[in-house]
């Protein structure tokens, strides 16, 4: 029986930081010092991190952290032990033994190119669910660094090149987490936009071009979904590490954002004792590497650090446990629901795919006859492509291959065709016998892709295994040959001229099998739209013939330094800056039906640079099949420095043919996107400048047909 007399904070009546604050009060030194960092025992991370060569070391090295997920309970004070697992592509690496397996949801990048917050809302409640069921406190998710560069490993577990896309998702991720109850960790905080060197590199970057890119998503977190935790990155920021960077963890984070959550290390990404408390670290994780009892009383004993400063932190994060209900909550991990949760994964899977070329109308295949082949790399053509590898990637509960799946569907829908699949060697060494096998075929379905991986930055934005002189030998051997991509991230597609018909689909995951026929014969219409620009070479990337772009140059200072010299000049704000026409821009999606954009119009009346300005627009469906489309609001903004476009809404409708609707957006000044403004060096704050504002409308970065001025004097 609880004796709320002897331990206050057990009491649930009272508010969360007042219960936190009365805990901390009754705690001993030790018992503090054992709860500001995980139960893991130390190792040797970064000797090991050196000794990672490619994914499958990866793999290992991550299932040595699979285990110890957690801070050790206090049971004389009614602690619990804390459970932490990693995300966000679902429950990756929860603690226990082992690692519990959870449902393998389609990658972050995807949920990106659904441009559907209602579709990241249902990803992170999936997420959300399962992390409570398996009785874990903490999702290590959602990540919301920006795709600088299409080759960074971690793309797939990010959502797009552009902020104000990726904190509308990640926003609503978080949401839908914390709805159960889970504390949702943003990642990884900030410009951890590259694996490569990721321990020692420095990125230099202006404070304009931090806060109006890299900090915006991060920032739209804290303010619109009242994010409990923040993950502090690896790398450094302008020379300093960012567990140690007090601009950021505590100026930026705290001051002007207000934000009341705490902080966690990134897995050993703690560098000191007292400089990474002080600058606003709270939490090191998996082990005692730093926060251990000797550095902690050593720099109280030098007055290097505060006990103030110990409790603020320990007060951050027992404030969140509270408010989440989780000190009264039983350990009781229960079954995930396979079935039910993997039918969602198919649903939501299904409306991230991307219709990027059917030039030919080749799809949908609505009475597939005769003999179907599926031909590929066994990663994408004969098992579901999970994709994500490193310390994300989730133990899927099950999984249904692309044979399997095809198979599944076919019955479905009452076909007599066949279906097979000939599975290309990786060293291509029977690919002679895939043409074949093509040419003997009635429909082809060509399997290529991407799979990245945490730790790892790809060399280029080629495919492995040389499966673009894979797509060269099969493209055109068939007519009716439809290409599928299974990527973590924009390829280059120097084949593209070749291919008539390809669809993007992503890594999906569990129910890959089935997604990717439900999309072929048109029980799903593809609505996806293209979150990070395709170049089409190397050439057109920010980064090429500018090394200290990346991978960055040595400036003297004995490890590698990334400047962003672009400045705003990133993603789709960089090709259209340059002028460089890209293979697939920003927001582009086809459709198996066709849209009309009418009647569009901006409620200006009175604008002065502070009211809401309403786009509105009639939306109707030409064709002959349902489906959704997007429509996209861009800023042009008046100020030196700034790109052609920036996004600032988008809303997503379905459509049954022959149907419109009215979509109204509200673009607000005062919005957490700053939609308006530019970051201003003397205020230290977001401005509206005076000048004629450009208002686009439309259905991708490339397509605004529909042009408003606006002035602000």
């Amino acid at each position: 029986m609880l004796n709320l007399e002897a331990q206050p904070w057990l009491d649930t009546s009272k508010p969360p930081r007042e219960r936190a604050e009365l805990l901390v009060a009754a705690m001993t030194l030790e018992q503090k010092i054992a709860q500001l960092h995980g139960g893991m025992q130390t190792i040797d991370i970064y000797a090991m991190s050196n000794a990672v060569n490619d994914s499958e070391e990866m793999e290992q090295l991550a299932a040595q952290i699979r285990l110890e997920r957690h801070v050790p309970a206090v049971d004389e004070l009614g602690i619990p032990r804390f459970r932490i697992t990693n995300g966000p592509v679902g429950v990756g690496m929860g603690d226990g033994t082992p690692s519990p397996p959870a449902t393998a949801l389609p990658m972050t990048i995807g949920v990106a190119a659904s441009f559907d917050p209602r579709v990241a809302y249902e990803y992170g409640d999936v997420i959300g669910s399962e992390t409570a069921t398996l009785g874990q406190h903490v999702l290590e998710g959602p990540a919301v660094c920006l795709h600088r560069t299409t080759i960074a490993g971690r793309n797939f577990e990010y959502f797009s090149e552009d902020p104000y896309l990726s904190g509308v998702m990640g926003v609503a991720v978080t949401k839908a987490i914390q709805a159960h109850d889970i504390i949702a960790m943003g990642k990884h905080y900030v410009v951890n936009d590259q694996e490569y060197e990721r321990f020692r590199t420095s990125v230099e970057v202006d404070e304009h071009v931090l806060r109006e890119l890299y900090l915006l998503p991060f920032e739209m977190l804290v303010k619109d979904g009242e994010i409990a935790s923040i993950m502090s990155a690896y790398n450094r920021v302008r020379g300093v590490y960012a567990t140690e960077y007090r601009h950021t963890l505590h100026d930026v984070l705290r001051d002007d954002w207000g934000f009341e959550g705490y902080v966690q290390s990134d897995f050993w990404s703690v560098r000191s004792c007292a400089p990474s408390l002080n600058a606003g670290l709270d939490h090191e994780m998996p082990d005692a590497k730093w926060l251990n009892e000797t550095n902690i009383k050593n720099a109280l004993n030098d007055t290097s650090l505060e006990m103030k400063t110990i409790d603020r932190a320990l007060i951050r994060r027992y404030t969140q446990m509270f408010r989440f209900g989780q000190f009264e909550r039983p350990y009781q991990p229960g079954e995930i629901d396979a079935s039910s949760n993997g039918a969602i994964s198919r649903r939501l899977g299904a409306q991230m795919a991307v219709l990027l070329k059917n030039d030919a109308g080749l799809l949908p295949i609505t009475a597939p006859t005769g003999k179907l082949i599926i031909i590929g790399q066994a990663k994408y053509a004969q098992e579901a492509c999970q994709g994500g590898g490193g310390s994300s990637k989730v133990d899927p509960l099950y999984t249904v291959r692309p044979l399997e799946g095809m198979r599944d569907i076919l019955a479905e829908i009452g076909s007599d065709a066949t279906a097979d699949s000939f599975i290309v060697a990786n060293d291509l060494s029977n690919l002679d016998e895939a043409v074949e096998a093509a040419k003997a075929a009635d429909i082809v379905v060509l399997m290529a892709g991407l799979v990245a991986t945490e730790g790892a930055d790809m060399p280029d934005a080629n495919m492995f295994n040389d499966q673009n002189q894979m797509l060269d030998a099969l493209l055109g051997v068939n007519e009716k040959t439809v290409l599928v991509m299974k990527d973590s991230a924009p390829v280059l597609m120097p084949w593209i001229e070749r291919a008539p018909t390809v669809l993007e689909v992503w890594n999906q995951g569990t129910e890959d099998g089935h997604v990717v026929p439900e999309l072929l014969f048109g029980l799903v219409n593809p609505s996806g739209k293209v979150p990070t620009t395709y170049p089409r070479s190397e050439a057109d990337s920010l980064y090429a013939n500018h090394p200290e772009r990346y991978p960055g140059t040595d400036e003297g200072a004995g490890y590698p330094v990334i400047r962003y010299t672009e400045g705003l000049a990133m993603g789709y704000r960089w090709f259209q800056s340059q002028g460089i026409d890209p293979l697939f821009c920003f927001g582009y999606g086809l459709s198996y039906t066709t849209f009309e954009l009418a009647d569009v119009a901006v409620d200006s009346a009175g604008f002065d640079g502070a009211q809401p300005v309403t786009v509105r627009a009639r939306l109707t469906n030409t064709g002959e099949r349902a489906g959704s489309e997007v429509v996209q609001v861009y800023l042009g903004v008046p100020v030196d420095g700034q790109p052609p476009k920036r996004l600032v809404g988008f809303a997503k409708q379905h459509l049954e043919p022959g149907e419109s609707c009215q979509v109204e957006i509200v673009i607000d000044p005062a919005a957490t996107n700053h939609p308006f403004s530019v970051w201003d060096y003397c205020s230290r704050d977001f401005a509206v400048r005076p000048g004629d504002y450009t208002v686009y409308v439309g259905t991708s970065c490339a397509d605004t047909p529909f042009a408003t001025v606006l002035n602000v004097s």
